[in-house]
């Protein structure tokens, strides 16, 4: 008898050891797919009457929490930072701020829990208490994109007013909040009954209301009124990633509005003050400020004279200024001492004058520029030597280097291009003279007119404009010393055959265009599949645009409401009232090929804006996905029989 009971608790411990095995190994049994599940909480989810600013979490296993500063979102905001942390089978929630009378508080966690070992995702989760005799469970949803390319904006709040005035947003922080996920979709939950403003912020103080022109934001006029009614939709079931077990009818209870699409923009930073001076290079003085004016800053010199000293370049914007030394006594000094007088943004945000003593040392000394020149003769007169000695022809002249000037000539020529002239140095003189274009017609050359000019806002940057005739061919001449700079260097001569394209190399592409007023001015832009402007067009009087000489490929469009004339998108400003300019894509891209004709039609605001921009363009910040892992269905298909999931 007891030989018998020794061999049943040996059969046993072996069965329990066989099992054992098998729930964790990966040669037979099942896998741990299980989230975990909340067991119970204090106060209870949905409670009423709270008065305790601690709530804790119960889980049936030890689970852990990604980043709860950023994933965890408190409603209505936390001005001091609630402390968040997972603690074995539980988390703990600790808020700092005064609870509210009457209000209903969501904690939302997204899907930052997992459990600890495996990392199964628990899913989207939401605990709600009330600090009164009720829990508000309406909810508010949408998108948030980039008004100016209409790329989702993650991460950034999105939150509700009670208060429909304008100066909320300035003055009050926001009542309800959500974060925008990687597709820049948010939920905001636990709102009551009532009319709200929305408006999303990339809060950079933490105040959670608008009150820095860095911070990223998006408005709108639009009211909104929760509401809820029943719904059903249909849940595919999957038995693996090929074949659908069953599709299921599920009622639910469908919140309104979840449609809301919000375009979110930075304001021009109009503040002004300077960045930087620099003297990279000797022969120039290079000043940087935060944002341009007209009235470009005035220099007295300290320890040289400055009258009639520079030529002055400045960017288009004139938030950069370029002062070009004219003496080169002035660029052998190492040390330039001088008063600059310049408009800055006070502290009241108005443009007042001021004066800053400035020194601009030269990046390289005269003396090592000078070593340095002296070991570049020194090298060209030991070759010239050898070949002297050789009896070979040599130079007995040091030569002086040519003006480095870059001529962007194309050999194979598209018939809307034009040639860039661009100098290193400002010039002294452009002699036209001595620029040539030349067109072969039959086996003669023949004098072809053009229009030399320089660029707008860029010294140092011109164009050769001419009528190219498709299939013809030029060559583009210029004769040497053409160009001096303002240091005496001159051009060598330049060369260049340019064949022009046929018309067959091409396609043309015509946007028919409806879904906006006719005295809209709206820009068309085709685009590569970097989102990178290739070529533009504005609408016609007919509602048309119009894209000549397109190379064969793949391609996109774009359009922008030009409210201002000027050729750009432009920002929008909240204090005045003004919503960026209006971005609008085509939602499918075009494939053009050489010597096809292509028209299509184009309702700008026949998708939503979040709908338009094609999947290949849409850039998404970078985020690990969370899914439920299905490794016991993959265990069940190799083993050849069926598993079902418990619930």
């Amino acid at each position: 008898m007891r030989k018998l009971q020794y061999w049943l608790l040996a059969i046993s411990c072996l069965l329990l050891a066989v099992g054992c095995a098998r729930m964790g190994s990966p040669d037979g049994g099942w896998y741990d797919d299980d989230p975990p599940r909340v067991l119970g909480s204090n106060p209870a989810d949905k409670a009423t009457g709270v008065k305790s600013k601690k709530v804790t979490i119960y889980f049936d296993e030890y689970i852990k929490l990604a980043d709860p500063t950023q994933n965890v979102i408190v409603s209505p905001p936390q001005i001091e930072m609630p402390e968040i942390a997972a603690k074995g089978k539980k988390i703990v929630v600790e808020l700092k701020d005064s609870l509210k009378p009457d209000m209903t508080y969501t904690i939302d966690f997204s899907d930052a829990i997992s459990d600890n070992n495996e990392d199964n995702p628990m899913g989207n989760y939401t605990f709600t208490f009330s600090t009164g005799e009720q829990t508000d469970t309406l909810e508010v949803s949408g998108t948030v994109v980039s008004a100016e390319n209409l790329d989702p904006v993650s991460g950034i709040l999105v939150g509700l007013y009670s208060d429909l005035a304008d100066s909320a947003f300035r003055t009050k922080p926001l009542l309800r909040v959500a974060r925008t996920d990687a597709n820049g979709h948010f939920v905001i939950k636990g709102v009551a009954d009532g009319e709200y403003r929305i408006y999303a912020l990339q809060d950079a103080d933490g105040n959670y209301k608008f009150t820095q022109k860095s911070e990223m934001i998006a408005f709108s006029h639009d009211t909104y009124k929760p509401t809820v009614k029943p719904d059903m939709r249909q849940d595919t079931i999957w038995r693996d990633e090929l074949h659908i077990d069953s599709i299921k009818q599920v009622h639910y209870m469908h919140f309104y509005p979840d449609d809301i699409v919000l375009t979110a923009f930075q304001e021009t930073q109009t503040d002004r003050y300077l960045l930087k001076t620099e003297r990279k290079d000797a022969d120039r003085i290079q000043i940087f400020f935060s944002y341009g004016n007209e009235q470009l800053p005035v220099i007295h010199g300290l320890n040289f004279n400055s009258d009639d000293a520079f030529i002055v370049e400045s960017s288009a914007k004139k938030d950069s200024i370029t002062y070009w030394l004219r003496d080169t006594l002035l660029v052998n000094q190492d040390t330039l001492s001088f008063e600059m007088t310049y408009l800055m943004t006070d502290s009241l945000g108005a443009l007042v004058s001021k004066t800053d003593t400035i020194e601009a040392l030269a990046k390289t000394p005269y003396a090592k520029r000078q070593k340095a020149l002296q070991k570049e003769y020194d090298s060209w007169f030991k070759q010239q030597e050898k070949k002297r000695k050789r009896e070979e022809p040599y130079d007995s002249i040091y030569p002086v280097k040519p003006l480095d000037v870059r001529f962007d000539v194309p050999q194979a020529m598209d018939p809307n291009r034009s040639i860039s002239i661009t100098l290193p140095t400002p010039p002294a003189s452009i002699d036209t003279a001595g620029i040539h274009l030349y067109t072969k017609i039959d086996t003669l050359w023949y004098r072809a007119d053009y229009e030399f000019r320089q660029r707008a806002n860029q010294l140092r940057s011109y164009e050769v404009i001419a009528d190219w005739q498709p299939g013809s061919e030029y060559s583009f001449e210029v004769d040497s010393a053409a160009i001096v700079d303002i240091y005496g260097l001159a051009s060598k001569p330049f060369k260049q055959g340019i064949k022009v394209k046929t018309l067959d190399d091409y396609a043309t592409l015509f946007m028919d265009i409806s879904g906006y007023a006719d005295s809209a001015a709206v820009v068309v832009q085709l685009i590569d599949k970097g989102d990178k402007v290739v070529a533009v067009s504005r609408m016609e009087s007919d509602h048309t645009a119009s894209f000549y000489y397109v190379k064969p490929g793949t391609y996109f469009v774009r359009a922008f409401v030009d409210r201002n004339n000027n050729g750009v998108w432009d920002t929008g400003n909240y204090d005045a009232d003004e919503q960026a300019e209006s971005v609008y894509y085509y939602s499918r891209e075009i494939e053009t090929k050489a010597k096809f004709d292509i028209t299509l039609s184009w309702n700008l605001l026949e998708k939503p804006l979040n709908q338009q921009k094609p999947s290949a363009l849409v850039k998404k910040k970078a985020t690990k996905q969370k899914k439920q892992m299905n490794r016991n269905a993959d265990r069940a298909a190799q083993l050849g029989i069926q598993y079902v999931k418990k619930n």
